[in-house]
């Protein structure tokens, strides 16, 4: 299956945790289900014109999720999503995160 650069990276993560990463020259972006990392360092070179040195890719579980007057009954599940870490070179930085 072959994506565009813009359907690779669904949208950018802004955590605490994330947000802190940043500060190491890594970015946190939700990735499509397909995407492998060679699309998502493509994606995002030509997206944000950066030099991404290394790409770390993981996928979220599931989780319960209860509502408030059914205690202790599982009224249904998150959705799971991957994620991606990106490193870029030290002098990149991507203006999307410095604005947050």
């Amino acid at each position: 299956m072959t994506l565009q650069s813009a359907e690779v990276i669904v949208r950018p993560v802004i955590s605490e945790k994330s947000m802190d990463l940043t500060q190491r020259n890594k970015y946190t972006f939700r990735v499509h289900d397909d995407a492998n990392k060679l699309q998502i360092k493509r994606a995002v070179e030509e997206l944000f014109k950066v030099t991404v040195l290394s790409v770390n890719v993981s996928t979220t579980k599931t989780k319960e999720k209860q509502r408030g007057t059914k205690r202790g009954r599982v009224s249904g599940t998150t959705s799971p999503w991957r994620k991606a870490v990106v490193t870029v070179s030290a002098g990149d930085k991507i203006e999307f995160f410095e604005g947050v």
